[in-house]
């Protein structure tokens, strides 16, 4: 951890500075602790949970049913934040990234900000430049982009605050949003080597502290946060083989629990001192492992030149074919060798196993031991994070696969397909109102009777492809299109 009190890249704007903004900061500040509460401020809402604690929403609606009003986008895959009267999304055009406030009654677009995309990262054929959602204390909104790095809009739109960010070595782009944790925007930024999260000052835009993640590879989640009894704020983040536990004031690696697989996407979920991690990725199924030797002993047999790294030719025969075969995926670095580093992940990857496991918060340095609790291996999502909603945990596959599981036990209390919603699934389930809202890639919206036996109330279809998690609030649903966000109510 580097502790920072600015960013060389630091760029206020001339009408950030003064005390008259100084002191509209404060005040926004003490009143975004009353409007966070219960509402949709962030990706999937407070905390990242997806629950929503608004009543009479619709179970019916589509692009000709139950529409109170529907406002044309730019492309892009975010999910809305809300502020006290506004709705925030980002988008994108070829050489643009957006930042759109609408107004919350009417849908009206009050303002975009268009910046220049003055770089153009690698990005998975699912993923977009406009993936990661906006955060928002109320009036202030803060966004990302892996094209340029965190940006801050006052609720007018004035730019307050830029801090540019180094590309991100990813094959498939940046899919973290930014996090408000107390008076400081947090951004995660892991790729295949570089891999790094940066606290920035929400007020300034100076970096207050930046940690290096060096044994971390590519990854997709949002933080959480939690806050033990009688201590500080603390940032909970998935990364690669295990969640940590950071001082969000400091930035410090306060405890963390090891067992996550090598590519972690969904955001947790939470109850109490428990939270519920899930990760899926590739060739870490259980029965998948593999005891890799470590990088010491391979370099006995295999480093023919001495020169305490691999080339793609000493390395054959030394890693499984499969592996072999995809030496973009080995060669992290891309320098052409295989070098410690590599070879310890590899390690790592090919020892971790896909889970949905059960975590105790809290504690002080490695808590697996004592932290660990069920873990489940089946029918696990890629991309959706988990939804904890009234004392029952979903999970939706691609296919349409609806799991629950006792949040206790991890027991199996209901695995069902959606027959008529088998698309593929990228957005996040959402609860409220006694119903599970599921939105596939296709656009086909599932509402579910909520509970152990979940039902299947209605299946509505928008008719475009979807990959936005919906927002529940205020009595009605939010939901964002490829080229749209409706409001249904």
């Amino acid at each position: 951890m580097k502790p920072a009190t600015q960013s060389p890249n630091y760029a206020p704007c001339p009408s950030s500075v003064g005390h008259r903004r100084l002191a509209l900061c404060l005040l926004l500040t003490l009143t975004m602790q009353v409007s966070e509460a219960g509402d949709w401020t962030r990706f999937r809402g407070p905390n990242g949970s997806g629950v929503s604690t608004s009543r009479d929403l619709p179970v019916r609606f589509g692009p000709q049913e139950n529409v109170r009003w529907k406002t044309s986008l730019p492309p892009g895959h975010s999910s809305p934040a809300f502020s006290r009267e506004g709705i925030f999304v980002t988008g994108f055009q070829k050489d643009s990234l957006s930042t759109t406030a609408l107004d919350r009654k009417t849908g009206k677009i009050r303002w975009t900000r268009d910046v220049a995309r003055n770089r153009k990262g690698n990005l998975h054929r699912d993923n977009s430049p406009a993936s990661p959602s906006p955060v928002t204390d109320g009036s202030n909104v803060y966004v990302f982009f892996q094209d340029l790095g965190l940006l801050a809009y006052d609720a007018r739109g004035n730019e307050l605050w830029r801090v540019p960010l180094d590309p991100v070595n990813t094959p498939f782009g940046i899919g973290a949003s930014p996090v408000l944790a107390g008076n400081h925007v947090v951004q995660v930024c892991d790729g295949e080597s570089g891999s790094f999260m940066v606290a920035v000052d929400k007020n300034t835009g100076h970096v207050a502290w930046r940690d290096e993640r060096p044994l971390v590879r590519r990854g997709f989640s949002t933080p959480v946060l939690y806050r033990p009894e009688g201590e500080d704020l603390q940032v909970l983040v998935p990364g690669s083989f295990q969640l940590v536990a950071y001082s969000a004031s400091a930035g410090e690696r306060i405890w963390w629990s090891r067992g996550l697989t090598w590519q972690m996407k969904p955001t947790p979920v939470m109850d109490g001192d428990f939270a519920y991690v899930l990760g899926w990725a590739g060739a870490a199924d259980p029965g998948k492992q593999e005891d890799v030797i470590p990088f010491g002993e391979v370099l006995g047999t295999h480093d023919s030149n001495s020169d305490r790294k691999l080339s793609k030719e000493e390395a054959e025969g030394a890693i499984s074919a499969d592996f072999y075969r995809s030496w973009h995926n080995l060669d992290l670095d891309l320098d052409g060798y295989l070098g410690e580093r590599d070879w310890e992940l590899y390690r790592l990857r090919r020892a971790s196993v896909n889970s949905i496991q059960r975590i105790r918060l809290g504690g002080k340095g490695d808590m697996t031991e004592t932290a660990r609790g069920w873990q489940y291996h089946k029918s696990l999502p890629n991309v959706p994070s988990p939804l904890l909603y009234e004392r029952v945990i979903y999970l939706v596959k691609d296919g349409g696969i609806v799991t629950t599981l006792d949040p206790d036990t991890g027991a199996v209390l209901k695995q069902a397909r959606l027959t008529e919603a088998m698309s593929r699934y990228f957005a996040s389930p959402v609860g409220g109102d006694g119903k599970v809202y599921l939105l596939g890639e296709n656009g086909d919206a599932s509402v579910l009777r909520a509970g152990p036996e979940w039902e299947v109330l209605a299946v509505n279809r928008m008719g475009e492809d979807c990959y936005a998690t919906p927002a529940l609030v205020d009595g009605k649903v939010y939901l964002r299109t490829l080229s749209a966000l409706y409001c249904f109510d």
